[in-house]
């Protein structure tokens, strides 16, 4: 079997958006849960601009997610994270998750990154990267991000909280909490052993 790679997509991927769509779309409508609706423009310039992520095996899509800035870039959002079903089971999407969250720390390093999921396993890989539950009063105050609710089939509920509550969880990693200063001395040593350093 070919082994699947997971990748910051280009350019050269725009030829998978309809698909990657199709596969979100199709994602939604089993879960019977709301999934905020992307153009397909929308899709294409996170892969031009590097916010995005794809895995494929040779040539066949398997998964993808992009990232995105939000309040003058001190948020961050993984978002429209899907692994194709002829991919499931592998752990694919905790390696697009990971590729993810690494490049929304290389790229802002100082951002906090959230989250708004209905998934469990996305909630459980989020909670190993470290975020943890939040209210949507910790999340950017950004209108353009809540303008990408409206979608949703779920955005009445948002409508009718004023913003405050929906299906989703909100999950927020913020790199301050994560300052060496601010961690448990058992986790700084879990770190030490991890590389060999004796600080």
């Amino acid at each position: 079997m070919e082994e699947i790679k997971v990748m910051v997509a280009d350019e050269s991927h725009i030829k998978y958006v309809e698909t990657i769509l199709q596969t979100i779309a199709d994602a939604a409508k089993v879960r019977g849960t709301g999934i905020a609706k992307r153009s397909p423009e929308y899709v294409a310039t996170k892969m031009r601009e590097a916010k995005a992520v794809i895995a494929l095996q040779g040539e066949k899509f398997a998964g993808f997610s992009y990232i995105e800035t939000w309040g003058n870039k001190h948020y961050v959002t993984t978002s429209g994270l899907i692994v194709h079903p002829d991919f499931r089971g592998l752990g694919l999407a905790k390696r697009i998750k990971n590729v993810t969250f690494t490049l929304a720390r290389k790229r802002w390093p100082n951002a906090k990154i959230f989250s708004l999921t209905s998934g469990s396993a996305v909630m459980k890989m989020n909670t190993q990267l470290g975020y943890h539950p939040v209210t949507f009063a910790d999340l950017t105050d950004d209108e353009s991000f809540w303008k990408g609710c409206e979608g949703c089939v779920n955005h009445d509920v948002l409508a009718r909280t004023g913003q405050k509550y929906c299906i989703c969880t909100a999950m927020l990693f913020d790199p301050e909490e994560h300052l060496p200063a601010k961690l448990p001395q058992e986790v700084l040593d879990r770190i030490n052993r991890i590389d060999g350093s004796n600080k």
